[in-house]
């Protein structure tokens, strides 16, 4: 009776389960529910139907940049899921896998399911296409600040525009390197970007990295390979600021510096260059005033007054289009205003900010045992030169200075570390006239941290104005030639007296000048640094700017004034009278 009673019960429920499965089948896929308003469904072969038929009526799919957009339905709730832009190439690929697929499937009611659809599409795209469209603009505000940061803002002002000059004129030169100097082949100094072969670090007087044999002519292609990299460049000449011609003035005139070279084999390639200048578009702007080159040897070989042979150098800076231009050299004339000096190449050329900084705290922490150094030879076919007195006070005083003479058969003075040594070792390094009034000495002493003494004013102080303090006395000393030739001076007295906490204050404005005077290897860039060449182009492009504002008003007054005062000028900005004016007379006879 009770297993009767189980089997019954247990086959009530089987029949119970049954009619609710059968009830639920029947819902589900025996009635058309899309028939009924308000109701949607899709099934999987629609699905599919949708993604691969797009008619007209349909909205296209946002472009590849944009966000996609997946919709699905159900029959209670909608919703908008937005796929990251990273999935955008995977999604394509399976829609256009998926509308290959079922291309020929038929769906049912199709019409009616897009009038469906078509509401909710309308409602949801505008929201989608605004939040695109803010995301796009926040994209195109940072890449426009990015610009205005790197671009447009800081180089405002600092566009340079790059000369196209026949490459005679500077690259071919150096394919006949040896042609360039009759008395030392510059072939070698050539390499490394024109830094010359790698220094070493000889009886640890160097850094391990970024000291080089640097010759002291080769400043127009260290400056040129610099120039290349410079962060303002433009192709564009009429927007540009200053225009850089990379004529390799130097090498072109030492090529006929010596021997029986007429004047005209001297003078062929600074005219050429000159005219084929004056017929481009981009002379017009200013006629020239915007133009600046490097002559890399002292300006007297490029300021010959005279058409004679027997004459020294050529006429470069004295021609018409030339007079015009800003020409940089390694020593300007200080009766003249179209040249102005830019420090010599020395042996340092730092790939970072680092390797200036550590140079200038080893300089700091030397002990330096001498008082003052001198490092040269005499000149005894120069009248007016006080070389001769200098180097006998030196050896009298014995111990407190020291000499490193540069006329024995072993010339020291050609091996950088034994000048380098010397000026570490030193308190105040001696730079007396030369052959002319600068010396390269003198910023090897800057190098080493070593105070430099000048007897001239046209050694430093008229020079190099826009890389050093105006206030000499800061940095260096200066004992008039005059006193020094008249015996009138004691070398070792003027600087014993100097009180030590001087000393120290000037030896620290000395070493923080080490930046200014040293040029970077044209391979790297420093970040916060500026070195001699940033210093040189803010000079010319500040100049450049006086003279365009000027030509705007009508004025000339940076051109029109006494050049033989251009060293007041450009040095005090004053034509009146000064203290070192007997620095500088000279006779009719010597301005030719």
């Amino acid at each position: 009776m009770d297993n009767s009673l189980v089997t019954r019960s247990r086959n009530k429920c089987w029949f119970v389960f049954f009619f609710l499965f059968v009830s639920w089948y029947l819902l589900l896929y025996g009635i058309d529910w899309s028939s009924l308003h308000g109701v949607v469904t899709t099934s999987r072969y629609e699905a599919n139907s949708i993604e691969s038929f797009h008619p007209t009526s349909i909205p296209p799919p946002p472009p590849p940049h944009h966000e996609n957009v997946n919709v699905s339905f159900n029959s209670n709730s909608s919703s908008i899921n937005n796929d990251d832009a990273t999935n955008d190439d995977t999604q394509s690929k399976e829609d256009d896998s998926s509308s290959i697929e079922n291309d020929n499937v038929v769906v049912p009611d199709l019409a009616e399911l897009e009038k469906e659809l078509e509401p909710l599409l309308r409602k949801n795209e505008p929201q989608e296409e605004k939040k695109v469209e803010k995301i796009e603009e926040k994209k195109v505000e940072k890449n426009e600040t990015k610009d205005d940061n790197k671009g447009r803002k800081s180089c405002e002002g600092r566009y340079i525009y790059v000369a196209q000059i026949p490459s005679k004129f500077n690259e071919d030169m150096l394919k006949q390197c040896k042609l360039l100097n009759k008395w030392e082949d510059m072939c070698q100094y050539l390499v490394n970007m024109g830094l010359g072969p790698d220094l070493g670090n000889p009886q640890r007087a160097f850094s391990n990295k970024g000291w080089f044999t640097t010759n002291q002519f080769s400043l127009e292609v260290l400056f040129h390979n610099r120039m290349k990299q410079y962060d303002c460049l433009t192709n564009d000449s009429s927007k540009t600021s200053a225009v850089f011609v990379p004529y390799y003035s130097g090498f072109d005139v030492a090529r006929y510096l010596w021997d029986d070279f007429n004047t005209s084999m001297r003078d062929a390639g600074a005219i050429e260059v000159a005219k084929f200048l004056k017929k481009k578009p981009e002379w017009r702007t200013m006629w020239g005033r915007d133009h600046f080159m490097i002559a890399g040897r002292i300006t007297w070989d490029f300021r010959r007054g005279i058409e004679e042979d027997a004459a020294w150098g050529n006429k470069l800076m004295l021609l018409p289009e030339t007079e015009n231009m800003t020409i940089l050299t390694i020593e300007s004339s200080p009766w003249n205003r179209n040249d102005f000096a830019i420090p010599y190449p020395t042996y340092f050329h730092p790939s970072s900010d680092s390797d200036v900084f550590q140079w200038q705290n080893r300089m700091r922490r030397l002990r330096r045992r001498v008082l003052f150094s001198f490092a040269g030879a005499p000149r005894p076919q120069l009248e007016e030169s006080i070389r001769s007195e200098i180097m006998e006070q030196c050896l009298a005083t014995r111990r407190k200075c020291k000499l490193l003479e540069c006329t024995d058969l072993h010339n020291k003075c050609n091996k950088p570390v034994h000048v380098m040594k010397l000026f570490q070792n030193s308190i105040f390094c001696l730079q007396p006239s030369g052959d002319s009034f600068t010396r390269r000495s003198t910023f090897d002493s800057i190098l080493a941290g070593c105070i430099p003494v000048f007897f001239t004013p046209g050694s430093m102080y008229v020079q190099y104005i826009w890389h050093l303090p105006k206030d000499y006395t800061k940095y260096s000393v200066l004992i008039p030639e005059d006193d020094v030739r008249k015996k009138k001076v004691s070398i070792e007295n003027v600087l014993s007296k100097i009180p030590r906490s001087q000393v120290a204050a000037m030896r620290e404005e000395v070493i923080k000048l080490i930046p200014n005077v040293v040029y970077a290897d044209p391979r790297s860039r420093l970040e916060t640094v500026e070195d001699a060449f940033d210093l040189a182009v803010k000079g010319v492009l500040e100049r450049v700017d006086v003279m365009r504002k000027e030509m705007r008003q009508g004025k000339n007054d940076s051109m029109v004034f006494n050049e033989e005062y251009s060293w007041k000028y450009y040095t005090f900005g004053t034509l009146e009278k000064h203290e070192w004016d007997h620095f500088f007379l000279r006779t009719s006879k010597e301005k030719y």
